[in-house]
């Protein structure tokens, strides 16, 4: 009980200390609501764009590899030789089908291509659209969701059908409130029927995901698409069950045959999967994050000397108040808990106005965003507000320790004469 008085008296000292000197207490406070501003801001936006780059890896899983001309990233830890990747041979559509006879760890194996383009109907034209190309098996390697119409059949794909299924973006942009199932839209001057219409994912930081993608068959879109010039990839689902690792050896194995590379020869394909990518992503935010630390901590340092400051002032002003305390048989340990708890109180109402600050620019920020149709939604997670309160709890206790310190080893005499 005793030491549960002493908090509370450590408390009301620190908050009568605090409220009167309002001025001297706001500009204490300044660096430390600076620097957990900075710090909570930049976990903020990296937390916000770390969770929409990985979002927008949703639709692939993680046992799902693709057969591409470049890899994703350095192999085998080596350097990046791009010159030397940049000069293999794009994967081939005929390659497809010869992959899929082979594996036997595979569930499914698809083609997939793309270019940028304009898409026309009647008097509309919806410019800078992705148009893709993908064989038949592309829905079981690659998760899609179709809100009208349907996927093509694996007839029209080997036939080549002039059909398409267009994102929600190009819907609304060439045909508004009608029915775009079973028109006709034109790209690169060639007609395709419209059979299907991808479900609306949104607009993010990162992508429209197939909000404007018009897609049709690979046979059809060599027509559209100049294979050997655009990127081509081959994308390999294994079964249910199969280690990837095995997987990428036996795609190696007989992609080599079925490209001719002689076993004295290194391979001229890369195979890469999602998880190279977000593990790229998490190395760049941890940079990013340790850039928000050391600015937000420059300007914590600073706050922590104003508030240093702050409390010798106090301690001077309060001499004869902590004379008669000891006077009155107050305990060193009393003394130093006063002035340390006033110090990480400081801190702690800091911290609490930045993260308000935090919260109204959040706010500011969607609301703005909604607006604006930027697809950008900031998100604040409940783990940094308790790490805001530990740095400002750390940041009292560092700041109040030396001015404590100094009040609690004062002589009741000479305090008393103070």
């Amino acid at each position: 009980m005793i030491y549960l008085r002493l908090l509370r008296e450590s408390f009301l000292f620190a908050w009568q200390a605090i409220t009167n000197n309002k001025l001297r207490t706001l500009l204490s406070l300044l660096g430390v609501m600076v620097g957990i501003f900075v710090i909570s801001s930049v976990f903020t936006m990296v937390d916000t764009m770390e969770s929409n780059l990985k979002d927008s890896f949703n639709m692939l899983s993680d046992d799902v590899l693709f057969v591409q001309k470049m890899p994703w990233g350095p192999e085998d830890g080596e350097t990046y030789e791009w010159w030397k990747y940049f000069q293999r041979r794009q994967p081939k559509l005929k390659d497809t089908q010869a992959l899929r006879q082979r594996l036997t760890l595979a569930d499914a194996v698809s083609f997939q291509s793309g270019i940028m383009a304009t898409i026309e109907y009647r008097n509309s034209s919806a410019e800078n659209m992705q148009m893709a190309a993908v064989s038949y098996e592309y829905p079981r390697c690659v998760q899609i969701d179709i809100e009208e119409g349907r996927f093509f059949t694996e007839g029209e794909a080997q036939a080549g059908r002039a059909v398409a299924i267009i994102g929600a973006d190009i819907k609304t942009q060439l045909f508004g409130e009608e029915d775009p199932i079973g028109k006709s839209i034109k790209i690169k001057g060639r007609k395709l029927e419209v059979i299907g219409v991808f479900k609306k994912a949104g607009v993010s930081i990162v992508s429209d995901g197939f909000d404007q993608m018009a897609m049709t068959n690979a046979n059809f879109g060599s027509r559209l698409i100049n294979y050997n010039k655009s990127d081509c990839s081959l994308v390999v689902k294994a079964k249910e069950g199969v280690d990837v690792d095995a997987l990428k050896e036996e795609i190696i194995q007989h992609y080599r045959t079925i490209r001719g590379v002689k076993p004295s020869e290194g391979n001229d394909f890369a195979i890469n999967r999602v998880e190279m990518i977000t593990s790229v992503i998490d190395e760049i935010f941890v940079y990013v994050e340790q850039g928000g630390w050391f600015i937000g901590l420059f300007a914590i340092l600073v706050g922590c000397v104003s508030i240093a400051n702050i409390m010798f002032v106090s301690v001077r002003e309060r001499t004869r108040v902590i004379g008669i305390q000891k006077a009155l048989g107050a305990k060193d340990i009393f003394i130093l808990g006063q002035f340390l708890f006033e110090a990480v109180a400081l801190c702690v109402f800091g911290a609490i106005m930045a993260f308000l600050l935090v919260v109204v620019m959040v706010v500011c920020v969607n609301a703005l965003s909604t607006r604006l149709d930027w697809g950008l939604e900031l998100g604040i997670h409940l783990n940094r507000f308790f790490i805001a309160m530990l740095i400002a709890v750390v940041s009292g206790l560092v700041a109040g320790i030396f001015p404590a310190l100094k009040a609690a080893r004062m002589s009741p005499v000479e305090a008393m004469r103070g």
